[in-house]
Order: structure tokens, then C-alpha cells, then sequence
């Protein structure tokens, strides 16, 4: 049994378990609060103009930065992104402006008793897009949550609080 240090607040605390080969299982556990606060600092607190400009020596650091997930083709993907995300905004004003396009500027709400998809042919629409402009790691279900996250669609059932304020 794993027990968490008393000053550790459980809330703040992700565990991902993962089998081995062996058959043993590996726990590891992340504070989500601080390596939430972490990527920020690493990251420029995700400035686009700050992360396009990164050169090879800052992809070292990045690389050697505990704090985050160490992977070239990410790092590499979000200096790539925030290029493509100084382009769009460029180009309609706001990326703000671009997603809402997508769905006419009114968040889709799903039909009572419909299940909640991880894509849909909008998620799709806006995951080649972006593809075609340049952009990484955007697939059809990352698009979805996206789209989920900022409010461009509503699934929260009708008897959730958060219904009427999304």
C-alpha cells in the first residue's frame, strides 16, 4: 500500500500506474500543482512571441528540465505551434476569432441523452486545419477537448450546474 506524506494534499497528487514487462507495477506520482506551475516557468508562462523565437541551446534546457515531459518532438512541436499560432492570429485578428468560426460564433450544446463523442466532423474540420497551417499534436480528439475546454461546445448534461454558464 502507498501512503502519501501528511503534508501532501491528495487533490494535488496524479498517480499513473504502469505494468512492467516483469509483471511488477510501477507508480508515479506528480504534483499537479507544482508541475502545472513548472511547464509555465519552463515554458515562458506560454508566450507564443517568447516560444517561437527558441533557439537550439533553449531545446537543450528544456530537454535537462526535470519538470516537464522531456521529449524533443513535443518541445520541437510547441515552437512549431506557437509560429503557426502568431500566423493565424496575424491572419483573422485573434485565435480567438479563428476557433469561433468554426461554430458560427455560438457554443454547440449536446442533445439530451446523446453520449459525449471524443471527436466529431467539427473536431475534424479544425484538427486539418490547423494541420495545414502548420501546427503539431493537433488530432481530432485533442481539437475536441480543446473545444470542450474554451466552450465552443457544451456537453455538461442539462441538470449540471455548469450548463447554463458554459
Amino acid at each position: 500500500m502507498l501512503e502519501l506524506s501528511s503534508d501532501v494534499n491528495p487533490v494535488d497528487v496524479a498517480a499513473y500506474a504502469t505494468k512492467r514487462a516483469d509483471g511488477s507495477v510501477q507508480v508515479m506520482l506528480i504534483n499537479k500543482t507544482n508541475s502545472t506551475h513548472t511547464v509555465t516557468l519552463s515554458f515562458d508562462g506560454f508566450n507564443p512571441t517568447k516560444i517561437a523565437k527558441y533557439n537550439p541551446r533553449k531545446v537543450v534546457a528544456l530537454l535537462n528540465d526535470a519538470g516537464i515531459v522531456r521529449n524533443r518532438l513535443k518541445i520541437n512541436s510547441a515552437i512549431t505551434n506557437a509560429k503557426a499560432f502568431l500566423d493565424v492570429t496575424r491572419e483573422f485578428g485573434s485565435f480567438d476569432n479563428y476557433v469561433w468560426r468554426f461554430v458560427d460564433g455560438k457554443p454547440l450544446r449536446r442533445k439530451r441523452g446523446q453520449p459525449v463523442p471524443a471527436r466529431t466532423e467539427l473536431s475534424d474540420a479544425l484538427s486539418k486545419d490547423l494541420s495545414r497551417r502548420g501546427f503539431k499534436f493537433v488530432g481530432s480528439t485533442i481539437c475536441y477537448a480543446f473545444m470542450q475546454a474554451v466552450g465552443l461546445v457544451n456537453d455538461h448534461d442539462l441538470v449540471c450546474f455548469r450548463y447554463k454558464q458554459v
